[in-house]
C-alpha cells in the first residue's frame, strides 16, 4: 500500500475512519485520542486550580490572576498540535497520564511558574483519578451534544410521519397473516414513543466519577495533608464537571453507570433495528414507495431496482454498536481486586460503539426522507380482506348473547376467500338489533381500524 493511500480514508483499517469518515466526524471530535487527551488536559488543570482556591493549599497559594487566566486559555484551545506533544513526550516515557502531567508542567514553565508549585500538578493523583472524569466527559458530551440530538431528531421525524398518516389505512399481519386492520400513522407511533423512551434513558443516566487516589482511600491526601476534609474536597471537585461524586472505589471507577448508558443505548438500538425491519418490509410489500435520487443506481445489473439500503445500513450499524456496547457494559464493570488494565483497553473503544450507533440513526433518517405512503396499495389489499372483520361481527355477537359466535365466524372464513357479501349475507341472518346490524353493514376493513387515529393525535407531541 502506498504511503499517500496509507494515510487516506482509503486506507483506513476501520469503516468509521474510512468510508463513513465524514459522517462519523463529530463522534471522533467527541471520543477520538485527542479528545482524549483534551479531557485528561482539563483534569489536571482544573486539579491544580482546585487545589490553589478550595483547600487551599499554602504551598501552592493562590494563583496569580494571569496565571489562572493562561490555565483557562489553554483549555479551551487545546488541538491538535497539543495532543502531538504530549504524544512526544509519551514516547520517551510509555505513560500516557504522565505524559499530560509533564506537558502541563512544560507550559507552566513557559510562563514562569514556580518549580515547587508545579509539582501539585496531578498532586496526589492516581491516573484512574484522571482517566474517569475524562472518560465522562467524553462520554457525557458525545451522547448530550452529538448522538442524542440525532437521535430525538429521528423521533421528531417519525411522529411527524405518523401523526401526517394517523388515519391512513394499512394491513396488518400477525404471524405473517392478515390481521385486523391499522394505520400507518399509528404503527409509526409505536416506534416513536419507543425510541422516545428509550432516548430519555440515556438522557437520564447520571455519570459517577471519583478523585480518590491509589486505591481509593484518599491516603496520600490524608498523609500530606491531614487536616483537610478530602471527602468534601473530593466530592466538590467531581460535581465541579457535573458528574455524581462516587465515594466508594478501588482504584477505579466502577463503570456501572457507564454500563447503564450502555445498556440504554442498546435497547434505543433494538428498538431502532426492529423499526428499519417494519419500514422495510412496508418497502417489500410496497406499502411505501421509496423516491428514486437523480444518479443514484439500485443494483449493477437489474436497472428497475430502488432498494432500501438506508435501513439495511441502519439495522447493520444498529446491531453492531450493540454488541460491542453490551461487551463493554459486561466488561467494564469487572475488574481484579483493586485494579486491572483490561477495561482501560476496552473502553477505548466506546466511542466505537456510540459512533456505530448514530450512523445508524442518521441512516434511518435518510431513509425517512426518502419514503411516501401509497394508499391505493394498502386499499387494493385491505379491498380483498374481508375476513378479517371476523373479530368485529364475532365480537358483537358476543354482546347479545348470540351462540357461538367465534365458532361460526370460523367456519365462515378460516381457509375461504371471503367476499364483501358473504359478510354482509351472515350479518343480515343473525338477527342483531337493528342499529348493531346498520354498524356492522357499513363496515369495511379500510374502516375497521378502531382507535388508532386517535391514539396517535393523543399522544404525539404538539408540532
Amino acid at each position: 500500500m502506498s504511503n499517500e493511500v496509507s494515510s487516506s480514508p482509503l486506507g483506513a483499517l476501520s469503516p468509521l475512519d474510512g468510508r463513513y469518515a465524514a459522517s462519523a466526524a463529530s463522534y471522533a471530535r467527541a471520543f477520538s485520542e485527542e479528545a482524549f487527551f483534551r479531557q485528561r488536559f482539563r483534569v489536571e488543570v482544573e486539579w491544580l486550580r482546585f487545589l490553589a482556591a478550595e483547600p487551599p493549599i499554602e504551598e501552592l497559594g493562590p494563583l496569580s490572576r494571569e496565571t489562572d487566566i493562561m490555565l483557562g486559555a489553554w483549555v479551551e484551545s487545546f488541538g491538535v498540535d497539543d495532543a502531538r506533544r504530549i504524544k512526544e513526550i509519551e514516547r520517551g516515557i510509555n505513560h500516557d497520564v504522565k505524559a499530560v502531567e509533564y506537558f502541563l508542567k512544560e507550559k507552566l514553565a513557559s510562563i514562569g511558574f514556580g518549580a515547587q508549585e508545579s509539582e501539585f500538578v496531578h498532586f496526589a493523583c492516581t491516573s484512574e483519578d484522571i482517566n474517569n472524569l475524562a472518560h465522562a466527559l467524553m462520554l457525557r458530551d458525545g451522547i448530550d451534544s452529538v448522538w442524542l440530538p440525532s437521535a430525538r431528531q429521528l423521533i421528531g421525524d417519525i411522529w411527524a410521519l405518523a401523526t401526517d398518516h394517523a388515519a391512513l389505512a394499512m394491513p396488518s399481519h400477525t404471524h405473517g397473516q392478515p390481521a385486523s386492520p391499522t394505520t400507518l400513522g399509528k404503527e409509526l407511533a409505536v416506534f416513536a414513543a419507543r425510541l422516545e423512551r428509550q432516548a430519555d434513558a440515556v438522557e437520564g443516566v447520571r455519570l459517577l466519577g471519583k478523585f480518590n487516589g491509589a486505591v481509593g482511600t484518599f491516603g496520600a491526601h490524608a498523609a500530606a495533608y491531614p487536616n483537610i476534609d478530602w471527602l468534601s474536597a473530593s466530592q466538590r471537585f467531581v460535581e465541579s464537571f457535573g458528574l455524581e461524586w462516587n465515594p466508594l472505589t478501588t482504584q477505579i471507577e466502577s463503570h456501572d453507570a457507564v454500563a447503564e448508558m450502555f445498556h440504554a443505548l442498546i435497547r434505543y438500538n433494538t428498538v431502532l433495528l426492529d423499526f428499519c425491519r417494519d419500514v422495510w418490509e412496508y418497502i417489500s410489500r410496497s406499502y411505501l414507495r421509496q423516491r428514486a435520487v437523480e444518479g443514484e443506481v439500485g443494483s449493477s445489473t437489474m436497472p428497475h431496482k430502488v432498494n432500501p439500503i438506508d435501513f439495511e445500513n441502519a439495522e447493520a450499524n444498529a446491531g453492531i454498536s450493540s454488541s460491542l456496547l453490551g461487551h463493554l457494559a459486561s466488561k467494564l464493570m469487572v475488574s481484579r481486586l483493586q485494579r486491572d488494565l483490561s477495561d482501560s483497553s476496552a473502553i477505548r473503544n466506546m466511542g466505537v460503539a456510540v459512533a456505530h450507533s448514530g450512523l445508524a440513526v442518521d441512516a434511518a433518517r435518510k431513509g425517512l426522507r426518502k419514503v411516501t405512503p401509497a394508499p391505493e396499495v394498502m386499499e387494493s389489499e385491505l379491498s380483498r380482506q374481508w375476513e378479517v372483520l371476523a373479530e368485529p361481527v364475532q365480537t358483537v355477537m358476543r354482546r347479545y348473547g348470540l351462540p357461538e359466535p367465534y365458532e361460526r365466524l370460523k367456519a365462515l372464513t378460516r381457509g375461504h376467500t371471503v367476499t364483501a357479501d358473504d359478510v354482509h349475507s351472515f350479518i343480515k341472518d343473525l338477527g342483531l338489533p337493528p342499529d348493531a346490524t346498520e354498524r356492522l353493514m357499513t363496515l369495511e376493513p379500510a374502516t375497521y381500524t378502531g382507535l388508532a387515529t386517535d391514539l396517535v393525535r393523543r399522544n404525539a407531541p404538539a408540532r
